[in-house]
């Protein structure tokens, strides 16, 4: 079934589903100012940080500012999954480029036993989980839409400006989301039409990298809303 967009009603779905994200996320981001934006409500929080001041391995990003990003490794979470791929005949060595580790750490995963610890992962600024979306935002249009050449991480000029940082994102958010309302039946159907470097796109039908999208948009765009409730009510709790 098509709508007045001329999508198939799978795409008409997942486009009305971001859709509906996106006018409460354009809500819960109006009003937003500086220090909010890069609010610290812990100590070690990953942000975006000037270069001479990043204090994680990875961080990246083209210009002055950078988005922190930890050292390369498989989570906890993910143990699971891997062995899977293996099963399903994906080499360790591609798994090992997929996550950035070493082959010998793919084996590490794929030989352990037992109960996992529950991964310890870093509370994250506005400013970070902004970035991290846009990076996500920019890089799948480069890699579907437009040349496939360019490196995700150079991709989005991050800035300590809560304005600017949120207009250039629904900036690259139009572009993507208009690109999206082209795509066929064909190529929704078809492996590997997104060749995004950092996910496993390219191992499957972009109808789930589109879903998969949605869920990465939905989910952070929650953890901001908490993060503004939360500044807000800093100074009245108990």
């Amino acid at each position: 079934m098509a709508d007045e967009r001329g999508g198939s009603g799978r795409l008409s779905l997942l486009l009305d589903q971001f859709d509906m994200a996106r006018e409460a996320a354009e809500l819960r981001l109006a009003g937003l100012g500086d220090e909010e934006f890069r609010w610290e409500p812990v100590p070690g929080c990953w942000s975006v940080r000037r270069r001479s001041e990043a204090t994680t391995p990875r961080a990246y990003g083209p210009g002055e500012w950078v988005l922190d990003k930890g050292a390369a490794d498989i989570p906890h979470s993910e143990y699971a999954g891997v062995a899977q791929e293996v099963a399903d005949g994906m080499s360790v060595e591609k798994v090992a480029r997929d996550w950035d580790v070493s082959v010998e750490r793919v084996r590490e995963v794929l030989a352990h036993t037992g109960p996992l610890e529950p991964d310890e992962a870093p509370v994250t600024t506005i400013a970070w989980r902004l970035g991290h979306l846009h990076t996500g935002v920019a890089g799948g249009w480069e890699w579907t839409f437009g040349e496939r050449r360019r490196d995700p991480r150079l991709l989005v000029d991050f800035t300590p400006s809560a304005e600017l940082a949120v207009a250039r994102f629904w900036e690259d958010v139009d572009r993507w989301r208009d690109s999206v309302a082209t795509v066929t039946e064909e190529q929704l159907d078809t492996v590997g039409f997104s060749q995004y470097p950092y996910a496993s796109d390219s191992d499957n039908a972009y109808v789930e990298v589109l879903w998969a999208g949605n869920l990465e948009f939905i989910h952070h765009m929650s953890e901001i809303a908490l993060l503004r409730d939360l500044w807000r009510a800093r100074f009245t709790g108990a």
